[in-house]
């Protein structure tokens, strides 16, 4: 399995981003997947994940601003990120569970 991840970039407190990750190999469309981020110096920290059936959990502190989703057809599942503040500055990484990541996509946020 292969995740190709992308969308990151440099955004303004306040905006907007859309990360995808498209997986590719022997993979599953309805496996699985979510999203990580590792801001430096920090540990990897859940973001939360989309289930086969679109189902989704996604971590309470950031629940309403940030999204999941997935497009089957084309194994990519995205991270949309609404009202980006400062602290969300990171690298993001998506996850094909169990056990494989991405390269990870680096977001910054700027005041």
């Amino acid at each position: 399995v292969q995740l190709q991840a992308s969308g990151g970039g440099l955004v303004q407190t306040g905006g907007s981003l859309r990360l995808s990750c498209v997986a590719s190999g022997s993979v599953r469309s309805d496996n699985t997947m979510g999203w990580y981020r590792q801001a430096a110096g920090e540990e990897r920290e859940w973001l939360g994940y989309i289930l086969g059936d679109g189902h989704t959990n996604i971590e309470a502190s950031i629940k309403g601003r940030f999204t999941i989703s997935r497009d089957k057809a084309s194994n990519t599942v995205y991270l949309q990120m609404n009202d980006l503040k400062l602290e969300d500055t990171a690298t993001y990484y998506c996850h094909y569970y169990p056990a494989f990541w991405g390269q990870g996509t680096l977001v910054t946020v700027s005041s």
